[in-house]
């Protein structure tokens, strides 16, 4: 009897895959590949606005930085010169009136003014025109002068004494110095180099040459049609003469003015008591009086077409 064959049976067969389940799962493999291609396009565009934004902003930086860093700076300056100059006012005005005399008048008519012009006794017998820079009786000081520019321009000394110069003087500065002291007469215009900074540094040399002759008979007037102005002028000076706030006042040392008028004013009641005004004229003031030219000393800052200013405001 031939063996029996093996046969399998119906439940070990596998089963047929329907077509309708591969076709389902074909279609969820290209709804997968579809989904992660979008996703990436996506990707990659949001990666390009990114980088784009990044460099607008990058741009936005830069353009603030170079636009209003200008702008911020010199609002800056303006504020601080407006400040120190509204501090040093009030400390002239304050000094001022603890020297009035408020006792009552006398019940007596006072008697009449004599003259302005007329010397008083403070007056030293010397005429104070003679201290004048002139060439005939500057010689005196010509040596002392000479060595004090050379000495300024060659051996700066930036810790040295009150109203010796403290800061870094040039051939260019030293030129301007000479020529108002010896053709000029010290009393002169002289071209501006451009900055305010810089004519400050050349008055700044002939204040100093000035007060180690005649010391503290030197009264040193700035003229300035701006707070802002006079506030660099204030600061400046302290910088290059080593001055302090106490060296500022309405009578004595350095003296600021926005009216020529004023300043005028005060020179010839200095005169009359004896000091020696020097008078500075910032080359933004275009109102200087004729009166003012006749006084023994007088530096006028000329603006120069070629080299214009840098530091008007407008």
């Amino acid at each position: 009897m031939p063996p029996e064959e093996f046969s399998e049976s119906p439940k070990d067969r596998p089963l047929p895959r329907p077509a309708a389940s591969s076709n389902i799962e074909a279609d969820v493999a290209r709804l997968v590949r579809s989904g992660l291609q979008d996703l990436e396009a996506r990707r990659q565009t949001l990666q390009r606005e990114i980088e784009q934004l990044e460099r607008r902003r990058d741009r936005i930086q830069a353009e603030m930085r170079t636009t209003f860093a200008g702008a911020s700076q010199d609002l800056a300056v303006r504020l601080q010169g407006f400040k120190d100059y509204l501090v040093g006012s009030l400390q002239d005005l304050a000094t001022s009136a603890e020297q009035l005399d408020l006792a009552p008048p006398p019940s007596a008519p006072p008697p009449a003014p004599t003259p302005r012009r007329a010397a008083p006794p403070q007056v030293p017998a010397e005429d104070i025109t003679a201290t004048a820079f002139s060439l005939q009786r500057f010689e005196e000081h010509r040596e002392r002068v000479r060595s004090l520019i050379d000495q300024y321009r060659t051996r700066p000394d930036y810790y040295g004494p009150p109203w010796q110069l403290r800061r870094t003087f040039e051939t260019i500065h030293a030129d301007r110095v000479s020529n108002w002291f010896f053709t000029q007469g010290g009393r002169g215009a002289v071209k501006s180099l451009g900055s305010r900074l810089q004519n400050v540094l050349v008055a700044s040399a002939v204040v100093s040459a000035l007060y180690a002759i005649y010391g503290d008979r030197l009264c040193t007037m700035v003229l300035a049609n701006t707070p802002e102005r006079l506030g660099e002028w204030r600061r400046w000076l302290q910088d290059c003469l080593g001055v302090s706030r106490a060296d500022f006042g309405s009578n004595r040392g350095i003296m600021l003015f926005e009216s020529p008028e004023s300043m005028v004013q005060r020179a010839e009641r200095l005169m009359d008591n004896g000091y020696l005004p020097m008078l500075i004229i910032d080359e933004s003031e275009d109102k200087l009086p004729l009166t003012a030219l006749r006084f023994p000393l007088w530096l006028v800052f000329a603006p120069d077409p070629a080299n214009p200013s840098q530091d008007d405001y407008y």
